[in-house]
């Protein structure tokens, strides 16, 4: 009996190997198939993306040009970028004027926009969507020429305001006015965050207004007590992605200003590029990029962190 017991027991145990065996192949199988589909995206990401990423950082501690090898200067470009740059120093305080204040103007444009179009009326579909073109448009050479000869000396902006008796100016040109014209023009693109907000609208119950009537709630703080708490996901999103997009803009500047007048609107992606194809000196630009990376990651981590105290998850029960 033993001798059959054992033999059984040796059985169901080499069976069980088997279909471990088996099932590990299929695994395999599975997760080669999974990789093949995946493979064009891979293969992307490590050519155009971590690639040069790493080649950029190991260019920010060199001194390079292009034309020459890289020769290794350690934490020099960094060391003269902070003591030695004042168009760094310059740079940074343009591009932080401009997200704090074109971001928040944005978005509150966009939400009061969004909630205008939360409606049922006939026709608000196309009005919607005239209203979504100039973030179609984007950074496009066409826009921006355009924007240039509006705010210019002769331009329609100065002849509408001449017929209220004000003289005009050439805004573009102007170093107290010219980054006004770009933030204008990045908000008047506000169709992007518009739709999301819509969406976000639309996603609200409608018994909750309703309710609040009731309770004798007006319009003010049904926004307050209602359509913030609950949209609040929705800013949170397009909070992240505007801030972002802020601190890499670089088409109003490059294209209108050229980050001028007296560097006034020298973003700082134009003062890259300027290092780095201007000058090609591309172990600095290097340094200017990562750089930028890490302000960029800072204040998102912050929104990030502040996302607990102000952002309502319906499902958590709260804030």
């Amino acid at each position: 009996m033993n001798g059959k017991t054992d033999t059984l027991v040796g059985s169901s145990k080499l069976v069980r190997d088997k279909r471990k065996v088996s099932k590990l192949q299929s695994q395999r199988k599975i997760d080669l198939i999974g990789f093949a589909f995946i493979s064009p995206w891979l293969i992307g990401f490590i050519g155009f993306i971590l690639g040069p990423m790493i080649a950029s950082l190991y260019f920010s501690f060199t001194d390079y040009d292009l034309l020459s090898a890289p020769q290794w200067i350690g934490f020099d470009n960094y060391i003269h970028m902070f003591t030695n740059d004042p168009r760094f120093l310059q740079a940074l305080k343009v591009t932080f004027i401009f997200v704090f204040v074109s971001v928040p103007v944005k978005l509150a444009f966009a939400l009061l926009v969004a909630m205008l179009f939360n409606t049922n009326r006939k026709g608000v579909g196309l009005y919607r969507t005239i209203y979504y073109v100039p973030s179609i448009l984007g950074g496009s050479v066409a826009v921006a020429i355009v924007w240039k000869q509006l705010f210019s000396t002769d331009g329609a902006f100065n002849d509408i305001l001449a017929v209220f008796g004000f003289q005009g100016v050439n805004w573009i040109a102007s170093p107290d006015y010219a980054l006004s014209t770009l933030i204008l023009l990045v908000v008047w693109q506000f169709g992007s965050p518009m739709l999301i907000f819509l969406a976000g609208l639309k996603a609200i119950p409608s018994e909750l207004y309703e309710a609040a009537s009731v309770d004798g709630a007006n319009g003010l703080l049904k926004f307050l007590k209602i359509t913030i708490p609950m949209l609040s996901p929705v800013i949170f999103f397009n909070l992240v992605m505007q801030t972002i997009q802020g601190f890499m803009a670089f088409t109003q500047s490059f294209l209108i200003t050229q980050g001028g007048p007296l560097d006034s609107t020298l973003f700082y992606a134009v003062y890259l590029y300027e290092k780095a194809f201007g000058h090609f000196d591309m172990g600095y630009a290097s340094a200017l990029a990562w750089i930028l990376l890490g302000i960029t990651a800072i204040f998102t981590m912050f929104i990030f962190r502040s996302a607990k105290s102000w952002v309502y998850y319906e499902s958590e029960g709260g804030k």
